[in-house]
C-alpha cells in the first residue's frame, strides 16, 4: 500500500475513531444516564435511536446532492458540524436537551460515515479494498480499547459531560488533519452539462436490483446487531453482576481483540473471497449472540470471554459486508449510493434500538427481562442477511 494511501487511511481512521466513540460512549453511559435522569430502558433507547434516526434522515437527503461536490469539502464541512454537535452534548443539562444534541450530532455524523466509505471506494482499488476497510474500521477497536474506557474514566472522575468535552477537543485536531491529508476528490463529478438531475439519479439507484440487495444486506446486518448492542451494558449491570466501574473491561478486552482480528479478517477476505469469509462469520456469530443475550450471573472472566467473542465476530461480519456493498455500485454513483446506504444503516440501527427498548422491560427487582427475545430476533436477521448477501454482485 502506498504511503499516501496510508496517510489518507489513517486520517479516515481518526475521523472514524471520534465518530464511533461519540456514538458508542452513550451505550456504556446507559446505567449512569438512566439513574441520573431517572429514565426507563425505552427512554434510554430513544437517546441511542435519536442519533441514528437523525443520521438516517439527513443521510437520505444528502444522497440527492452529495455526488455534486468535492468529497474533501463535504467531509470537512460535515465534520465541523459534528464537532459542534458534540460540544452541544457536553453542555446538555437534561434528558430533552441531550436528545436534541444527539440529533444534531447524528445529522452530521451520518454523512461523515458516507464520505469515509466513499473516499475509500474512490482511492483504493477493489483488490486491496477489504484490507483498507480493515484499517479504517480498526477505529472501532481503538474506540473500544482507548476511547470508551477513557470516556468512562472521565465520566467517573468528573461527570457524564466530560467524555463529550474530550471528543469536541479531539474533533478540532482532526479537522486540521482533514485539511492537511485528504486530497481534493472530484473524479466522480460529471460535466455540468451532462450531470443528471439528482432526483432522477437517486431514482435510478433505487431502481437497480443489485443496489436494493445491497441496501437490504445493510438493513438486516444492523437488525442483527443493534437490537443487542445498546443494552449490553445495562444488562451486564442489572443481570450479570457487573458494577459500573467494571464496564470499561468489556470494551477494553473486546477492542484489543478486535484490533488484532479486524486487519487479519480484511486480509482473509481479500485472499479467500468476501462472501466466503462473511458466510463463515455469520454462522460463527450466532453462538455469541445467543450467549450474550442469555447470560446468567457468572464470573467476570466468563462474561468478558463472551463479550469479547461478540466483538470479534461482529467485526468479522462487518468488514466483508461493507466491502461488498461499496463494490455494488459504479464510481459516479458511489457517493449518493453510500449516502443512501448510510441512511439505511442508521435508520435500521435506530429501529433496532427502538425495538430493543420496547421488548426489554425492567422488573421490580431492577433486572432486565426479555433480552433473550432480542437475541433470537438478531439470529433470524443475521441468517436473512446472509441469504441476501449471496445474491450481491460486484461492479467496481
Amino acid at each position: 500500500m502506498k504511503f499516501k494511501e496510508k496517510t489518507i487511511l489513517f486520517t479516515l481512521a481518526a475521523i472514524q475513531f471520534t465518530h464511533i466513540m461519540d456514538f458508542m460512549i452513550v451505550m456504556p453511559l446507559g446505567p449512569q444516564l438512566m439513574r441520573i435522569f431517572n429514565i426507563n430502558p425505552q427512554q434510554f433507547g430513544f437517546i441511542v435511536a435519536s442519533y441514528t434516526f437523525s443520521a438516517g434522515i439527513f443521510g437520505f437527503l444528502a444522497a440527492f446532492v452529495i455526488d455534486r461536490f468535492d468529497r474533501k469539502k463535504t467531509l470537512a464541512l460535515c465534520y465541523a458540524g459534528f464537532t459542534l454537535g458534540t460540544f452541544a452534548c457536553a453542555m446538555a443539562s437534561g434528558y430533552h436537551f441531550l436528545l436534541a444534541a444527539r440529533m444534531i450530532t447524528g445529522a452530521f455524523g451520518g454523512i461523515i460515515g458516507t464520505m469515509v466509505l466513499s473516499i475509500v471506494g474512490d482511492v483504493i482499488p477493489f483488490e486491496r479494498r477489504a484490507s483498507a476497510m480493515g484499517i479504517v474500521m480498526m477505529a472501532f477497536s481503538l474506540a473500544s480499547v482507548f476511547g470508551v474506557p477513557f470516556g468512562l474514566f472521565l465520566s467517573n472522575s468528573f461527570n457524564w459531560h466530560a467524555p463529550f468535552v474530550f471528543l469536541g477537543g479531539a474533533g478540532l485536531l482532526v479537522l486540521f488533519f482533514i485539511w492537511r491529508n485528504i486530497p481534493s476528490l472530484t473524479g466522480h463529478i460529471k460535466d455540468a452539462a451532462t450531470r443528471q438531475n439528482p432526483f432522477a439519479m437517486v431514482l435510478e439507484i433505487v431502481s437497480d436490483k443489485n443496489h436494493l440487495i445491497a441496501l437490504s444486506v445493510m438493513m438486516l446486518l444492523m437488525l442483527g446487531q443493534f437490537t443487542v448492542i445498546p443494552y449490553i451494558s445495562p444488562y451486564m449491570v442489572a443481570n450479570v453482576g457487573f458494577t459500573e466501574a467494571q464496564l470499561p473491561y468489556i470494551y477494553l478486552c473486546g477492542g484489543l481483540a478486535s484490533m488484532i482480528s479486524m486487519p487479519l479478517i480484511g486480509k482473509l477476505a481479500d485472499r479467500f473471497g468476501k462472501i466466503r469469509v462473511f458466510t463463515i462469520f455469520i454462522f460463527v456469530s450466532l453462538i455469541p449472540i445467543y450467549m450474550i443475550t442469555n447470560l446468567p450471573v457468572v464470573s467476570l472472566p466468563v462474561a468478558l470471554a463472551v463479550t469479547t467473542a461478540f466483538f470479534i465476530v461482529m467485526g468479522g461480519r462487518s468488514i466483508p459486508a461493507t466491502t461488498m456493498i461499496t463494490a455494488a455500485v459504479q464510481q459516479e454513483h458511489r457517493g449518493s449510493f453510500m449516502s443512501l446506504n448510510t441512511s439505511v444503516q442508521q435508520l435500521s440501527a435506530g429501529l433496532a434500538s427502538f425495538i430493543g427498548g420496547m421488548v426489554i422491560v425492567k422488573s421490580s427487582n431492577g433486572a432486565l427481562e426479555h433480552y433473550e427475545m432480542i437475541g433470537y430476533l438478531a439470529i433470524v436477521s443475521s441468517l436473512f442477511c446472509l441469504f441476501a448477501a449471496r445474491s450481491l454482485k460486484a461492479r467496481s
